[in-house]
């Protein structure tokens, strides 16, 4: 007899495959129970079911032989013939007070700003960020004397939610809360659509958990996430 389950897994639980699956499926490298990103898009792989040992086999085949992948959200080892090479822990955070509003100094980032905002993620280090992150949605940023300072936009789009992510500000800007009014601009643009924002950081990061907090995230959840070499030769 099969067991259906009452209630159907929310978004948030599997975010990067129910944004693979669903508003990024344009985006979608698939190969049966798993999908990712293109890999100048975003690092981000996914699994219909981690627990599913024929998902794991079709994330082999996806990523190669030997290959190095991240996994979010892994709450289960991996099978045999995998190895991980690194572990953390994360939180994800949802909407539930937030003051969104416009920022009106900040200016839409686009392709032709690309370069700097590497620059300036290689200098903050806010989580990944590659040469078409900016593709998966809107990105904001603040300049101050032509130079891009701070900036904050959208990553996961799982439906009915989209994460704000890459927040970040040069150091020589930090405390003049540059990183607040772009994030509440990019939210606010997020619920016009009628969707929540959401976000994850890491477990540790006690100065970033401390402001969205601040500022009217509620955590949902913890999340662990793996570094993982497939089986086989590179």
């Amino acid at each position: 007899m099969v067991t259906i389950s009452p209630h159907p897994p929310h978004p948030l639980d599997n975010p990067a495959w129910a944004a693979l699956t669903g508003p990024h499926a344009r985006f979608a490298e698939r190969v049966g129970r798993a999908a990712r990103y293109p890999l100048d898009v975003s690092p981000f792989t996914a699994f219909s079911d981690q627990a599913d040992p024929r998902a794991w086999d079709d994330l082999a085949a996806l990523v190669g032989p030997g290959s190095l992948t991240p996994v979010a959200g892994a709450d289960v080892a991996p099978p045999v013939g995998w190895e991980v090479v690194e572990a953390g822990r994360g939180a994800q955070f949802v909407d539930t007070a937030l003051r969104a509003e416009p920022a009106p100094e900040a200016v839409r980032l686009g392709p032709d700003d690309v370069p700097e905002m590497l620059d300036l993620v290689a200098r903050t280090r806010p989580g990944p960020f590659l040469p078409r992150t900016v593709e998966l949605g809107t990105y904001l940023g603040i300049r101050h004397g032509g130079r891009l300072v701070a900036m904050a936009g959208e990553r996961l789009h799982p439906p009915g939610w989209t994460e704000i992510s890459a927040v970040c500000t040069d150091p020589e800007h930090r405390g003049r809360g540059l990183a607040t009014r772009l994030v509440r601009a990019v939210a606010a643009g997020i619920r016009e659509r009628g969707e929540t924002p959401f976000l994850h950081t890491a477990a540790d990061n006690a100065n970033a958990i401390r402001l969205y907090e601040s500022i009217g995230f509620t955590l949902r959840r913890r999340t662990a996430f793996l570094l993982v070499r497939a089986p086989g030769p590179a």
